[in-house]
């Protein structure tokens, strides 16, 4: 690693050097260029507060990516942008390697706490809290924009805007200049392709992105899994490892979006077909077990300018959703628990759900220096379908299910691990951004939601920033958010492990931030913020006395504090430099013990560099430390890890191809985030292994 290290360094002087002997001052254009990719582009940040506003003014810590970012840094999965991201962490869950989004220290196997949004309308799924255990990733070509807030957001978007508020922002017809057909191939049988298109008529205008994504995935080894240490408690030889992870998968992806006058109307698809499940689902190797899952949207936006002070915006959202089972999970394999399952140990647990919401804004700014922002919706939840399909356990008839016969169908009997039940929210919130003085703005927000299951909760925000001097921005801010309980943590019933409360209330979190962006010159600025926070009634599986069980209970707390540093810097005409570093404490209050899997520090570095008119070089460099495991977890320190990543991009001369290089892992470190735990048992002894090094030819033709 020492050595990777000193040699991604010495490239990094090499360039500089090189690029040093063209360094010249900036022109205006070149200013205003460096301040739109510094601050997000002239279209702002909204996620703040529902207003567009400057992004150095929002009231919240955030980062913005553009669609020019996000291509030239050769992503192919929002993943691949939100690992750049100051205090946030990108780890996996050996289950189909979803990702798991630890913001600032706030870490949790399903990652409900971190509220995701396709043009600001959440797509969390109810049964867990996440966006979909059956994820598959999400492809860039039809993002416009990603803005990310670090911190509490309940205020303004209400349940989950927790640790973090991911929103995606796709393209319209404005966005769509040209339409464009990509290729792309690559390792592990990688095959992308995706088609954009848009126009207008007037006041008519239209755009639509397809894409499709097809691979076998990472075919990286598990040399021990769960079964091997049920093996060695039975004296038997099930296990299957070593073998190799399961990780194709087959994806569509549809984003469509119909503007006429002051109405917009958008329609999303996401259908993931033949997932593979990782290391198994529960830690045991199954290559056999395929995932699906269809996922589409649809929502109308009315926008209303009633006169000069007032301006209404009406909005209804449909989503429908699915956890889907393709084959079967072998949870555990053949001959399994000293051959008592000679079948395996089979479970098939599928969801549907179906979301619908209405809600209506106003926006008031007739009284001087405040701009007032009011309004209130209505949110229906509906897990209105589940089957399950199982070898072990009771059967409808409440006799034991033989182990050894076929499948027995356990849904809509007392036996099924989840009775079909929905939710409904009623919520009103009003925000005032007052600029008391030319210099000082306090933003004072207030949301009330209520529950039909679990009740009522009020979140309040604060916020105030202060523009110290022409070059430096002082925020400081206060939030309370909450993040509501998910149907399996109310509702499970006949698992072996895991029983659901029906009295749990959500978990809350309070934070305080501070954070000062300074900008010098028109070539430099700097942003260092600092946090704290306190996580409370954190539900988590307790074991049940006398009992192979465990019952979801509020019982967890935890604080957290630290410091996040970003850097923007034109070194010359062609050469930028970025990154940051971020340093986070958490602590278990219950314990008194740090928390495990988070990364204690962090260092993104980033070069972009215009090598000539037509060539365009990307490196960038995550370096993540400092992370720990349990306590009962008697395995060896977790290592650090350097990744590299390369990405250079060629335009012809007035031709409309252009051709990119990708590759990840440019020096094929052998890095892993760690596995959980279960219990004192750990189910991947080795950590589960990321990407090695990989490499990716990508086409663009725009007509």
């Amino acid at each position: 690693m020492k050595i990777k290290a000193l040699s991604w360094l010495g490239l990094y002087a090499l360039i500089l050097a090189v690029s040093a002997q063209e360094a010249k001052v900036l022109n205006e254009a070149e200013s205003d260029d460096y301040f739109n990719d510094f601050y997000g582009s002239k279209e702002m940040v909204a996620i703040a507060t529902g207003i567009k506003t400057q992004i150095y003014k929002a009231p919240a810590i955030a980062s913005v990516f553009t669609a020019e970012q996000i291509k030239n840094m050769g992503a192919m999965d929002i993943d691949d942008v939100l690992e750049t991201v100051p205090g946030l962490h990108i780890s996996r869950l050996s289950n189909t390697y979803t990702p798991i989004y630890s913001f600032r220290g706030v870490h949790s196997k399903y990652t409900p706490q971190v509220l995701m949004l396709i043009n600001g309308i959440p797509i969390t799924n109810s049964f867990l809290g996440n966006r979909n255990q059956n994820w598959g990733g999400m492809p860039v070509e039809a993002i416009a924009r990603i803005e990310v807030v670090r911190g509490p957001g309940s205020a303004v978007f209400g349940a989950d805007a927790f640790s973090g508020i991911i929103n995606i922002i796709t393209k319209n017809a404005d966005d769509i200049q040209k339409n464009t057909l990509g290729l792309r191939v690559g390792s592990y049988t990688r095959k992308d392709a995706w088609l954009s298109f848009a126009g207008n008529n007037k006041q008519l205008k239209y755009s639509a992105v397809l894409e499709y994504h097809k691979t076998g995935g990472l075919d990286k080894v598990i040399e021990v899994d769960a079964q091997t240490y049920w093996d060695s408690v039975f004296n038997t030889s099930a296990s299957l490892a070593p073998g190799k992870l399961s990780l194709g998968a087959e994806n569509i992806d549809f984003r469509g979006e119909i503007n006429y006058n002051d109405f917009t109307l958008r329609a999303g698809l996401q259908k993931r077909n033949n997932l593979g499940v990782g290391a198994g689902l529960g830690g045991a190797l199954d290559p056999e077990a395929r995932k699906a899952s269809e996922r589409w949207n649809v929502d109308i936006n009315y926008k209303m300018q009633l006169n000069n002070y007032w301006q209404l915006d009406l909005q209804g959202s449909f989503f429908s959703t699915s956890q889907d089972i393709k084959n079967q999970y072998t949870i555990f394999p053949a001959g399994a628990f000293g051959g008592a399952y000679p079948n395996g140990f089979i479970g098939n647990p599928e969801v549907w759900e179906r979301h619908t919401r209405f809600n209506v804004t106003g926006l008031y700014t007739g009284l001087t220096r405040h701009t007032i922002r009011i309004g209130s919706g209505y949110y229906l939840s509906d897990l209105y379908k589940i089957r399950e399909r199982k070898n072990f356990g009771l059967g409808p008839d409440g006799n034991p299910i033989d182990p050894a016969g076929p499948l027995v169908d356990v849904s809509d009997s007392p036996y099924v691990f989840l009775k079909e039940r929905d939710r409904t929210n009623v919520y009103a919130f009003i925000q005032d951004v007052w600029n008391f003085t030319n210099d000082w703005e306090l933003t004072a927000g207030l949301r009330f939601d209520d529950y039909s299951d679990f009740g009522q909760t009020t979140n309040p925000r604060l916020a105030l920033v202060w523009s110290t001097s022409l070059n430096l921005s002082t925020k400081l801010l206060y939030g309370k958010a909450f993040r509501a309980p998910s149907f399996a943590e109310t509702g499970n019933i006949n698992n072996p492990v895991a029983l659901g409360n029906p009295d749990l209330t959500p978990e809350q979190m309070e934070t305080v931030e501070v954070s000062f962006d300074y900008h010098p010159q028109s070539d430099f600025g700097v942003i260092l913020s600092f946090y704290r926070y306190q996580w409370r009634d954190i539900i988590q599986f307790i074991p049940d006395e006398g009992l192979p069980s465990s019952t979801a209970q509020n019982y967890g707390k935890q604080t957290g504090y630290g410091g996040e540093f970003e850097l923007n810097w034109q070194l010359a005409t062609s050469l930028k430099l970025s990154g940051n570093f971020s340093y986070t404490q958490a602590t278990n209050d219950v314990t008194q013990q740090d928390v495990a899997f988070i990364p204690n520090k962090q260092l993104y570095v980033q070069l972009d560099w215009q090598a000539d008119e037509n060539i365009h070089v990307n490196i960038k460099n995550n370096w993540v430390m400092g992370r720990k495991r349990e306590a009962v977890d008697l395995r060896k320190p977790i290592d650090n890890y350097l990744m590299t990543d390369a990405t250079v991009r060629w335009n012809a001369n007035h031709q409309p191809i252009e051709l990119s290089l990708i590759v990840r892992n440019l020096f094929d470190v052998d890095a892993r985030e760690p596995s959980l735990n279960n219990g004192v048992v750990v189910n991947i002894p080795n950590d589960l292994p990321l990407t090695g090094r990989a490499l990716y030819g990508e086409l663009r033709y725009q007509f």
